[in-house]
């Protein structure tokens, strides 16, 4: 059903709840949906929104269960389990990563995944990014940014990936309170589940500050993939 709407039996069954705790939610205004006929309709787009904006304002704890709604929907459709080493090459890691400014962070970061063949249209997507970033910015209070367009761009990709740079000094990119970002993710994704997955993960990541000292620490891509390698086996 990837251009279907869910109904409250198949919403439930996405974020393993019971149909009646999901049309409370609904009618409590919890969920984005509307009453078609009488009957709750949720766009696929708007819950993914919804999953997302959660997962951006989870701590640890409820990270992990929306990594695990996420995770187990996926166990349905045999889809492998998400590991950012493996979306994240050494190829596609910049250190430092020579920008100073909003826009030449979002072009640089577009570039170094370009640069590994597996995005096509860097055009495409840096205007994506720079939409993203106007409409809502991806800075978080940590200074990691976590960059994606507002919808995944399949037809722009060779396949999933990630592409990380850091920059010598923090620079100006909407943080909350004015707070200056060094750390830059780019995440290119296929689908909005995909997309959800691969944020949630990584979100579990850069919340340890014991992971973003080692990242700020690495003197290279090598030494920073290694340290993306150690963390991540550390968490389930």
């Amino acid at each position: 059903m990837a251009h279907e709407d869910f109904d409250i039996d198949s919403l439930a069954a996405y974020l393993h709840l019971t149909p009646p705790q999901v049309a409370k939610m609904a009618g409590r205004d919890r969920l984005p949906g509307r009453k078609v006929g009488g009957q709750w309709r949720f766009s696929q787009a708007e819950i993914h929104h919804w999953l997302e904006e959660r997962i951006g304002a989870s701590d640890e704890s409820a990270l992990l269960k929306v990594e695990g709604v996420l995770e187990r929907a996926a166990e349905g459709e045999s889809e492998a389990a998400v590991s950012i080493a493996s979306l994240l090459s050494v190829e596609a890691i910049e250190v430092p990563l020579a920008a100073k400014t909003r826009n030449s962070a979002i072009t640089s970061m577009v570039e170094l995944a370009s640069r590994t063949g597996l995005l096509w249209d860097p055009e495409k997507m840096t205007e994506a990014i720079r939409a993203r970033e106007t409409l809502h910015p991806t800075a978080l209070d940590n200074g990691v940014a976590l960059l994606h367009p507002r919808r995944p761009m399949p037809t722009a990709l060779a396949e999933p990936m990630i592409a990380l740079g850091r920059t010598h000094h923090g620079i100006p990119f909407g943080g909350p309170r004015g707070m200056l970002t060094d750390v830059f993710f780019l995440i290119c994704s296929f689908d909005d589940r995909g997309h959800l997955r691969t944020l949630a993960r990584l979100s579990r990541l850069v919340g340890d500050p014991e992971f973003l000292a080692a990242l700020r620490d690495a003197e290279n891509p090598t030494a920073t993939h290694e340290r993306i390698v150690d963390f991540e086996s550390r968490i389930p």
